[in-house]
This record gives C-alpha cells, sequence and structure tokens, in this order.
C-alpha cells in the first residue's frame, strides 16, 4: 500500500525487486503473514528483529541489524525539520513586514519561497534516497512562505487566526495519532483508495476553482469563500487527518521491518508536508470564520 502524502507514494518503506511501494502491512501483533521483508539480514524472515537459530542449537544466532530506523529517529528528524519551519516562518513574519509600502515585495518574496521549496519537494520525492539538504531546504523556503501569509492573514483578517490554526494543528496531529494507536483508525486498501479518490477530487476541484478566478475573476466557483469555502475548509482538513493515518503507518511499518536509519529523513519530510497542508487549510478556515462573524 503505498500513501497518499506525495512523499511517500514515490518512497514507499518496502521495496519489491527495486520498486517502490508498499506490500501486506503488518498488524498491531507484528507483519502478517506471508510477507517478506526486504529489509531483513535473511531475504526469507519476515521480522528482523525475531531471534533466529543456528540450525544447530536452536539458540540465537545473531542480535537485530544495526543502523536500521526507530521511532526516536523520526521524531527527532521530524523536529528539526518542524523547527526550521518555525525558525524561517517567525524571521519572515519580523524581516518581511506586509504594511502597505512593503506588502507588494513581501508578496513576491513569500512567491518565490513556494516556488522553491516546491521544486526541492519534488527533487527529494524522485531521488532513491533522502537528502537532507534538500529536506531541511524545502523546510525553510515553506518557512519562509508560511511566515509572510500567516503575517497578511493576522494583520488583515483577525489578529488571532494564525494562533487558531495552529493550536487546530497540533489538535488534529494529536486526535489523529490517539486514534491511530487505539486502533480505532485501520489503514487498509479500501481506506487508502477512499483517501486517494478523495484527494484527486479535492485537488481537481480546487485546481477548477484557481482557473476560474484568474480567468474570470471574482472568487471563481466560491470554493474558498462563503459556506462553500467553509464546506471545502472542513473536508481539507479531514483529508489532511486522513493523510497522517497513512503516513503514521508508514512509519509503522518502517520501524518493524527494520527499514534503513535514513528512511526517518523521508518520514519527517512527508510528516511536515502533511502538517503543512493541515496548517493552510486551518488558516483558510479560520479566515472565513472570522470575516462572516
Amino acid at each position: 500500500m503505498r500513501s497518499s502524502n506525495p512523499v511517500f507514494s514515490r518512497r514507499g518503506f518496502s521495496r519489491d525487486n527495486g520498486q517502490a511501494g508498499f506490500h501486506a502491512a503488518p498488524q498491531a501483533g507484528g507483519p502478517a503473514v506471508g510477507t517478506q521483508n526486504p529489509y531483513a539480514t535473511n531475504p526469507y524472515a519476515a521480522n528482523p528483529y525475531a531471534p533466529q537459530t543456528d540450525g544447530q542449537h536452536g539458540g540465537p544466532q545473531a542480535p537485530a541489524r544495526a543502523g536500521v530506523m526507530t521511532i526516536d529517529d523520526v521524531v527527532t528528524r521530524t523536529a528539526s525539520t518542524l523547527g526550521t519551519v518555525v525558525l524561517t516562518a517567525v524571521l519572515a513574519w519580523v524581516l518581511l513586514p506586509v504594511d502597505e509600502s512593503n506588502l507588494g515585495k513581501s508578496y513576491g518574496i513569500a512567491i518565490g519561497a513556494a516556488l522553491v521549496a516546491l521544486v526541492l519537494a519534488l527533487v527529494q520525492s524522485f531521488k532513491r534516497t533522502p537528502v537532507p539538504a534538500l529536506i531541511l531546504g524545502y523546510a525553510a523556503f515553506e518557512g519562509v512562505f508560511l511566515g509572510v501569509i500567516s503575517s497578511a492573514v493576522s494583520t488583515y483578517l483577525s489578529p488571532g487566526v494564525v494562533v487558531q490554526a495552529v493550536m487546530g494543528t497540533m489538535a488534529v496531529f494529536a486526535g489523529v495519532l490517539f486514534a491511530y494507536k487505539m486502533r480505532w483508525i485501520r489503514v487498509t486498501r479500501r481506506f487508502y483508495g477512499f483517501v486517494m479518490a478523495a484527494a484527486m477530487g479535492f485537488v481537481l476541484l480546487m485546481v477548477a476553482n484557481l482557473l476560474f478566478s484568474v480567468f474570470g475573476g471574482g472568487d471563481g466557483l466560491g470554493f474558498r469563500s462563503g459556506g462553500l469555502g467553509i464546506l471545502f475548509g472542513v473536508l481539507g482538513i479531514i483529508l489532511g487527518a486522513c493523510f497522517l493515518a497513512l503516513d503514521f503507518k508508514q512509519v509503522e511499518d518502517g520501524v518493524t521491518y527494520g527499514a534503513p536509519r535514513e528512511e526517518s529523513w523521508m518520514a519527517a519530510f512527508g510528516l511536515t508536508m502533511t502538517l503543512v497542508w493541515i496548517y493552510l487549510e486551518m488558516l483558510r478556515l479560520f479566515s472565513i470564520l472570522s470575516g462572516n462573524d
């Protein structure tokens, strides 16, 4: 199973004959029956952490491999990536004012930073191995974009909307993580297919709205304001929550199967992209709600 996250769609934690992807996910008690672990020293072993016998005395043969990904690795890399986003966002907020005399310049820098972040994200997504410099570079430029946009929203719409968006993003992350750990959310192939179909439909509608807005003027099809804007904002947040569940599943399976430690950078990259998605949808939703007061 592949995650709907653009990074994990390209870089699954398990591979088959060199192709990125994911197969037969392990359940809560361990790998699924018949699942081949591509990271195990023994290609026929399902779990690299399970004790193996030497074939003669029945005792353990060798300890688990070193250099495999752990939850601590993912947490550390994610903290570094998100920390970079937050740091550059704060700097952009302070150094790129959005008053009337500087608004055009600040917006131009923000759009340029967003384009650079997109290019870095695409380059990393198509590379076979994670490059920390690309991932941190993406985080830095994404932070500049978020800082300027957040400052503008706070200045011209509502001073408290950014705090609300941050708190909302944190609440979604904590809620999905708790629900996932409690197994209230089960990532299956059907779940994956539903999320992918919903994501494709959502993106197509947003692109259509953008095109109508650019060429027809106004608010396009109305998906970004009013009642429809609120509805699509909620749907965007729900979709982001589904992305998180898929990302958590990929991380869990990477740890279970003994993925190389460097894959923790890809996990951090994917989680950061999903959290940025949720934050932007939260920011837009609270902005609309604030404007309707």
